[in-house]
């Protein structure tokens, strides 16, 4: 339990430190989303809508766009989304590091497994 609570500290205080570019991401998302929606004629939810399931690659395909402008925003869309979900990724990796080093010998562990494979 102790892990977790120190992964969970780590990582949420984290996340608040990096909020400023989160937020600025998913503005960027917002914006340029309701652009598409502008061009595709789409009500503001649905273009909120499809900028977050274009943002994090999950596409369900009920919306596309039809015009150009709006498919090369949809491509910076998924860029930006990318960026997003790999910087929560890497504060994620980083924070179970950080629990990681503070509650187990890392390097003891690493030499157990060496010598359980026979290396």
């Amino acid at each position: 339990m102790e892990f977790t609570l120190t992964f969970l500290k780590v990582f949420i205080t984290t996340i608040f430190l990096v909020s400023p570019i989160l937020i600025f991401l998913m503005i960027t998302i917002t914006l340029i989303g309701q652009f598409v929606g502008r061009i595709e004629k789409w009500s503001i939810l649905d273009s909120l809508y499809y900028a977050f399931i274009t943002a994090t690659t999950v596409g369900y395909g009920d919306f596309r766009p039809l015009h150009r402008r709006s498919k090369i925003a949809s491509i910076i869309i998924a860029l930006v989304g990318v960026l997003f979900t790999g910087i929560i990724v890497a504060v994620g990796l980083q924070s179970l590091k950080v629990a990681l080093n503070e509650h187990y010998d890392v390097e003891q562990i690493r030499e157990e497994i060496k010598t359980q494979l026979g290396n």
